[in-house]
């Protein structure tokens, strides 16, 4: 049974969403501000988390930025529930590495099939066979998402480890962004190419002197090479 974790301050639209995911099958935790939903994201350990942006104490982006740097829940995909439909507020999300974002007011039916999209995706790259990665001063270990750089156990949350593994197990060869942005995020969400040049820039910043493995191709994407 796959759980989820929904943090919302509004009552009623918690019991909405708790009454259909229950129908679905789904195990359902709820929090109804953002220090209690970093606790119970840490203590229940969800499959995903549908995260409110206005909450009381931290909102959602404070939210998933501590969810990020924590390694018990950096790995846990979230979906924002928004009752803003500004472009800048889902870039934002998306930045931080949310997989998906819904605005309110909700449709139980369309939010359990990107409930189940996000999932889908979730679990068909966790399945996919992948092999560790050596660059000598650079290894990437797939089963733990954890990268070691000169040495030393770097975090890397969970969409800027799959960025860096997908372009590093296609190593030398140029990979557009829209490709990333389809095989990290899925066809179904819109996600614009700056979502992407962000989170180069933060595994660039990762990779301190060794930045220049990933080198951006003009026009068309990036392509890792060895020093």
């Amino acid at each position: 049974m796959k759980s989820v974790l929904v943090v919302d301050d509004e009552k009623d639209i918690v019991q909405l969403i708790r009454y259909n995911l229950e129908r679905e099958g789904f195990k359902v935790e709820s929090a109804s501000d953002g220090i209690e939903a970093l606790k119970k994201a840490a203590e229940v350990k969800p499959d995903l988390i549908l995260l409110d942006i206005m909450l009381p104490g931290k909102d959602g982006y404070e939210v998933m930025k501590s969810l990020n740097q924590s390694e018990k829940t950096a790995n846990v995909p979230v979906i924002f529930l928004t009752a803003k439909s500004a472009e800048f507020d889902e870039v934002l999300g998306l930045e931080l590495g949310a997989d998906d974002y819904i605005v309110k007011p909700i449709s139980p039916r369309k939010l359990i099939s990107r409930i189940r999209a996000v999932l889908r995706r979730y679990e068909g790259v966790k399945s996919e066979e992948g092999k560790n990665l050596d660059f000598g001063p650079v290894i990437i270990d797939r089963e733990s998402y954890m990268v070691k750089i000169g040495g030393e156990q770097v975090f890397f949350p969970r969409k800027e480890f799959e960025i860096l593994y997908y372009l590093a197990s296609h190593e030398g060869k140029v990979i557009s962004r829209e490709t990333l942005l389809s095989r990290v995020w899925g066809a179904d969400v819109y996600v614009g190419d700056r979502t992407v040049d962000v989170h180069i820039r933060k595994i660039r910043e990762k990779l301190g002197s060794h930045a220049e493995m990933i080198e951006t191709i003009k026009g068309v994407g990036y392509k890792f090479k060895i020093e």
